[in-house]
């Protein structure tokens, strides 16, 4: 059309009605799937799905998938509303998507291979500039515990208009291919089948059908803040009295065995009632990432029948777009330092902060009983989910995958180098956001990796002996300096040398005659021009009479 003559009024309505058709144009094909929504004038809320059409092109991995091609991997109804807490002030929203048949009724489909469900997640990742945090530690709770949700990515195209890079996520539910606990149906409320299975969660009162019960236990003493535990399968508005009495007298009783001083005991503690491995996994999965909202949102909790499993089981993991140093509060852009003791003892979050954790959370970190759990969990996981070269390479096959999308996503949402509730680091470019966000998990794993290797057991925790050799340091990460301490059981000369990852001499901290005693010597990385990474402080000591000793401090440099 030749608009150089028309009236500029007439001229500016045609291309106003014209530009989701001239914007859409511009996205002609993609190698991610493309889904296309129209919600035939309607606009999509937060409180209940709407009904719109939904049609999804997608010709298999590595094939292209165009515009112009037919809704071939699915063409039908959906029920659609905006989903989320925080994310929904930003302006690319995320979506709770049902699929559904002709009549409205659920429609199982195995969308983008996933096994066949109805109920999805569309995340938007606005905040989130790689664009994978989600994708990345659901990777990582994947292999480590039952279940966390799937995921794929697609673009997006919502009533003409291209809206971005999306990510598909399962809905936790339970099902044999999600939670897999027994479904609990109204009528279940005696015996056996009145014991599961269940799914409960800590969380915000953000949606709708969101009942459940306050426990009895402060998350800290005196504190004037309770926590509240939620349905969520059964929802609030499906579970009967029977059902809501026998969860809450579950839960509860966890939290009375918590409370007590035998709570550690094989028989009568929490081992009777729990599935260590679960809580020690999630532990893990929430402080690998530090995640910020870790224990006190999103944290769900599920208990199968008896007859399948009498335990609760920690999990699934969930929410994770302010994991991985991409917050600004809370001590969470730090790669050093257990996210869970701020959260329980950090004052201006415990005074002011209404999203409290459970108590028992801490009781945990403070069992030795679970820290051992801890450490023999990652003793294993270290060199599978939590593979520093497993995850990089991971996030180095992402970003080859989404180096066409994700330059469209920018080009829709430009806010590459600005400030994106509630980024601590603010990259010019995607590949400075893939940057940071490797040399923090590298850190990170560095140092998650150093402090569970302190964790002991209560045989451990007795007092050594003055006549061995010992080295130490504090702090540790450190940046630029640190203090080596070091115990001498006798006279004799002795070398305290630096070397690097690979073994290579880097500096001599001392080296001459000593007697027994305790000494420290500083080790200042800022004047050497050391990279950040792991160096081993190697202590040599050459006895008058014996024969020579030699003890090594794990020692991390964080810049």
């Amino acid at each position: 059309m030749n608009t150089t003559k028309l009236n500029p009024i007439i001229k500016f309505l045609v291309l106003l009605f014209l530009f989701p058709f001239i914007a859409q144009a511009q996205f002609t094909s993609s190698n991610l799937p493309i889904v296309i929504i129209n919600t035939n004038g309607q606009i999509i809320i937060d409180d209940e799905k709407i009904t719109a059409d939904m049609g999804v092109i997608y010709n298999g991995e590595g094939v292209r998938n165009y515009m112009t091609d037919p809704r071939n991997h699915y063409n039908g109804k959906i029920g659609i509303e905006i989903r989320g807490s925080s994310t929904q002030m930003f302006p690319k929203k995320g979506y709770a998507v049902e699929t559904r048949d002709s009549t409205g009724e659920n429609l199982n489909v195995q969308l983008l291979g996933m096994p066949s469900e109805n109920d999805w997640v569309f995340n938007a990742e606005y905040n989130d500039k790689t664009l994978m945090r989600n994708v990345l530690v659901y990777d990582m709770a994947r292999r480590t515990m039952k279940y966390a949700s799937r995921s794929r990515y697609f673009e997006l195209v919502l009533n003409g208009e291209y809206i971005g890079t999306y990510v598909l996520l399962e809905k936790i539910k339970n099902d044999k291919n999600r939670v897999y606990i027994k479904e609990l149906d109204p009528e279940d409320i005696t015996d056996d089948a009145l014991t599961g299975g269940y799914i409960v969660k800590v969380d915000k009162l953000d949606g709708e059908d969101n009942g459940g019960w306050y426990s009895t236990y402060p998350p800290y003493p005196g504190s004037n803040k309770s926590i509240y535990y939620q349905f969520h399968i059964p929802k609030a508005s499906d579970i009967v009295p029977q059902q809501i009495n026998y969860i809450k007298a579950f839960i509860t009783n966890f939290e009375s065995v918590m409370a007590s001083p035998q709570y550690e005991d094989s028989l009568y503690g929490y081992p009777s009632i729990i599935d260590e491995t679960s809580f020690a996994d999630m532990f893990l999965i929430s402080e690998v990432s530090r995640n910020v909202d870790a224990y006190r949102l999103s944290a769900y909790m599920y208990k199968d029948r008896d007859s399948r499993d009498r335990k609760l089981y920690a999990g699934p993991a969930w929410d994770f777009n302010h994991s991985l140093g991409n917050a600004n509060y809370y001590d969470s852009w730090l790669g050093n330092g257990w996210q869970l003791d701020v959260l329980t003892g950090d004052t201006s979050f415990l005074y002011n902060d209404y999203f409290q954790v459970p108590f028992w959370w801490k009781k945990f970190k403070d069992s030795p009983r679970f820290r051992a759990k801890v450490k023999e969990r990652w003793a294993i996981l270290k060199n599978t989910a939590f593979d520093k070269n497993r995850i990089f390479g991971v996030i180095d096959s992402l970003v080859t995958y989404l180096n066409e999308s994700q330059t469209r996503n920018f080009q829709k949402w430009p806010i590459l180098g600005q400030w994106v509730w509630p980024n601590w680091y603010v990259g010019q470019t995607y590949q400075d956001e893939i940057t940071y966000l490797k040399n923090w998990i590298n850190g990170r794993l560095l140092w998650v990796n150093y402090a569970i290797n302190l964790f002991t057991s209560t045989e451990d925790e007795k007092p050594l002996p003055e006549d061995i050799l010992l080295i130490s340091n504090y702090p540790n990460p450190f940046n630029p300096v640190t203090n080596v301490d070091y115990q001498i059981p006798g006279n004799g000369t002795a070398n305290i040398s630096v070397f690097s990852a690979d073994g290579s001499l880097v500096s001599t901290l001392f080296s001459g005659e000593v007697t027994k005693g305790r000494y420290k010597v500083e080790f200042d990385a800022g004047n050497l021009r050391l990279a950040s990474g792991f160096y081993p402080v190697v202590i040599s000591y050459y006895p008058e009479n014996g024969v020579m000793q030699k003890k090594t401090a794990k020692v991390i440099y964080l810049k």
